[in-house]
């Protein structure tokens, strides 16, 4: 049973986008949209171009930002700032959700490759405002982007969670790394499984499995 599996988690781990909301609302083609027109504007490229640096970067520094920053140093602030100015009219309070989370025994924290600010407006936005114990963003990893070691461990040492008690909810399957190779418990949460080593549960229903952790 799943909820003998967390029975000793005290510390739980909760990304933000697509992960505390269904991916369905599209959130991120307005912000990739965002990372598209800032990559042109401040690298003077065109569109198609600015879309292959967006993804590329992605892919091989784990965010566009830190790509971004390794290939042609620019400032992080204004790029998250500009990004997430988003419209977050496609959100919706979910009851069930924040009945899950304040059930949930010992510390709740979020964890994004976004900024914080964002990530605020995106937990209100679902009803889930005052459910966590501590929202960090990028910002607060020292820039460095999950799957980044250095990411989880300047957050996880700051929160000082023990990862051996705790667990870490991700729709990105590579972000689950680093957390199961420390001792913790990995949820990967997405429309589709991922089969590896390090993704020890998948499901596309988060409160769903939450209430079975919790009696």
């Amino acid at each position: 049973m799943p909820r003998d599996l967390f029975a000793h988690i005290t510390h739980w781990v909760f990304d933000l986008d697509n992960t505390l909301y269904p991916p369905g609302v599209r959130l991120f083609d307005q912000i990739e949209l965002r990372m598209t027109n800032f990559v042109m504007e401040t690298l003077g490229v065109d569109r198609s171009q600015a879309d292959h640096l967006r993804i590329t970067y992605w892919r091989e520094y784990g965010t566009t930002l830190a790509g971004l920053m390794q290939e042609h140093g620019i400032d992080p602030n204004p790029y998250l700032t500009e990004v997430h100015e988003i419209s977050l009219e496609a959100l919706a309070p979910d009851r069930e959700l924040r009945e899950r989370i304040d059930a949930l025994p010992g510390r709740k924290i979020v964890y994004t490759n976004g900024s914080a600010p964002y990530a605020e407006r995106v937990i209100d936005a679902r009803g889930l405002k005052g459910a966590f114990d501590a929202v960090y963003g990028v910002e607060h990893a020292g820039f460095h982007p999950k799957p980044d070691q250095r990411a989880f461990e300047r957050i996880f040492s700051a929160d000082r969670l023990d990862p051996l008690k705790a667990a870490m909810f991700e729709d990105d399957a590579r972000n689950l790394v680093v957390p199961h190779a420390l001792g913790m418990r990995t949820v990967h949460v997405a429309p589709t499984p991922h089969s590896a080593a390090h993704v020890q549960h998948h499901t596309d229903d988060l409160a769903g499995f939450l209430a079975r952790l919790v009696n």
